[in-house]
């Protein structure tokens, strides 16, 4: 099956057609202000002939989320009263994000112990009562959170189906579907799921619209790019926008892994404004296991390990020390650098000087410091690699992207520096490469180890199946079996990833 895939830089958009995993066309334009313009771009410029699928990673989400923009006011009910009172949601946001967000906040009697069993019974009357107050004031994007209720998610569930029941157009986001068992972390990352509903409803449509207009046909499905490195349907992605966060730099690596030849190792993505950098594990980023800040609001819910620093192909340099960015001429690259007859000296000018890169329609600029600028970058590249590994062993680093010319040929620690071709849009051949995901995160009693994990690989590939995935095809890239010695009985949490390609449309059922 033929596929589109796009990926939304703050520099550039690129597009990708892939014929299976063989790359056909690619085409790489500025991002547009709107972001939409970009990707109109991107998709008038590869073939149309029998695309089954676009596939978008954003930051568009993670952008508003930062830029404090396009958010929705959210409600919040709490479900742990009378121990839940002390510190109340929003309470570790930053002040700004804090006002731009804040609706109205009702905590409730009820809350599960760690062990699973109810400290307090679910108080259904003032959970009614607080819906109806939602209702009245205008707030539809709500949060449920609750204690530990990633243990046993009743009290959430049944708080949900009130509130849709007294107030309709709720749109609810229920925390233990994005997060661990911290409750203001988990309680944090439904918040920021929750101030994007309005958003993601506008983008999505738009992206929908785009396709229309390129004339792809009611055949080709959409789907956008989560976090994981799998896909995301349209439909879950209106409902949790907040798994695209990161997506940019998974698609990298994914893009990266498949181009590069290479499924255990690092990569490092240099574009326009930054360099991203990531680890892979069997092909896939190496997930983060501490907490994640996004925008100043801390949260536990799966995220890839990245580090980005401030270096780009649009990187300024400055003297008297010598410094290259953080701040960059991002997508004006090509009217105010040296090289096209601006008067901003960039990392891009510095390489076309050293002869290093060759950009048609550019002239050489004089920049007497070239190698050292060069030098400097090379230096910020091999750090970072460094502060990604996790031995001293010697790893494949994976150069990608506009700016992969600052990466040295060799450094400490490395292996052997892969350079693949079409490196410089492995963002979008990573999205068009993304599988579809399952996922189960539950804790199981008294049914030992192996029935514990069997169940975790039967419910993730059920999950995989509903989201669109070949069942002939799942394979399981992860699983976790964590024994919770705090628990009575045989107590075990098991966490299991599977991943499945994209089933056919075509495909006969039965």
């Amino acid at each position: 099956m033929r596929r589109i895939g796009i990926d939304v830089g703050g520099t550039n958009t690129d597009g990708a057609l892939l014929d299976g995993e063989r790359v056909i066309e690619t085409i790489k334009t500025p991002t547009t202000s709107d972001v939409l313009g970009g990707i109109r771009t991107a998709l008038d410029g590869v073939s149309h002939h029998d695309i089954g699928a676009v596939i978008i990673g954003t930051t568009q989400f993670t952008n508003a989320v930062v830029q404090r923009t396009n958010l929705n006011r959210v409600g919040f009910l709490r479900i742990g009263l009378p121990a839940g009172r002390s510190l109340p949601p929003l309470s570790s946001w930053p002040t700004d994000l804090a006002e731009v967000v804040r609706g109205e906040t009702f905590l409730v009697r009820g809350g599960i112990e760690y062990d699973g069993r109810p400290f307090e019974e679910l108080d259904e009357q003032a959970v009614i009562e607080a819906a109806r107050q939602f209702a009245d004031n205008g707030i539809n994007a709500i949060v449920v959170s609750g204690s530990f209720s990633p243990i046993d998610t009743r009290q959430e569930t049944r708080a949900a189906e009130l509130i849709t029941e007294h107030h309709p157009q709720a749109q609810i986001t229920v925390s233990h579907r994005l997060g661990q068992l911290g409750l203001l972390e988990r309680e944090n990352a439904a918040g920021l799921n929750a101030c994007l509903l309005e958003l993601a409803e506008s983008i999505i449509a738009a992206f929908a619209a785009a396709i229309d207009q390129a004339g792809l046909g009611s055949h080709t499905r959409l789907f956008l790019t989560q976090n994981n490195g799998t896909l995301l349907k349209v439909e879950e992605a209106a409902k949790y926008p907040v798994l695209t966060f990161a997506s940019g730099p998974t698609n990298s690596m994914r893009g990266a892994a498949a181009l590069g030849e290479v499924d255990d190792g690092l990569v490092v993505d240099v574009g326009g404004t930054t360099a991203d950098f990531g680890a892979l594990v069997s092909g896939y980023p190496r997930q983060a296991n501490a907490a994640v800040e996004v925008g100043g609001v801390r949260t536990l819910f799966q995220l890839p390990d990245v580090l980005s620093i401030g270096l780009g192909g649009g990187s300024r340099i400055h003297l008297n020390p010598l410094r290259l960015g953080p701040d960059s001429v991002g997508q004006q690259l090509s009217a105010q650098a040296l090289a096209f007859g601006g008067s901003v000296p960039t990392l891009t000018d510095a390489a076309i000087a050293e002869g290093v890169l060759r950009v048609e329609g550019t002239s050489r600029p004089e920049l007497t410091n070239a190698d050292e600028v060069l030098s400097h970058a090379a230096t910020m590249v091999a750090d970072g690699a460094d502060r990604m590994k996790l031995s001293s062993m010697e790893v494949p680093l994976i150069a990608v992207g506009d700016g992969a010319f600052a990466v040295a040929d060799a450094m400490d620690g490395i292996s052997e520096v892969v350079r693949p071709l079409h490196g410089d849009t492995a963002n979008a051949i990573g999205a068009a490469l993304a599988e579809v995901s399952g996922v189960t995160d539950r804790v199981f009693h008294d049914i030992g180890h192996d029935a514990a994990v069997a169940e975790g690989v039967r419910l993730a590939t059920e999950d995989a199946v509903a989201s669109g995935a070949d069942p002939t095809g799942i394979e399981v890239i992860e699983v976790e079996d964590l024994p919770l010695a705090y628990l009575p009985g045989d107590a075990r949490r098991v966490r299991v990833r599977v991943v499945g390609p994209l089933e056919s449309v075509d495909r006969p059922k039965g």
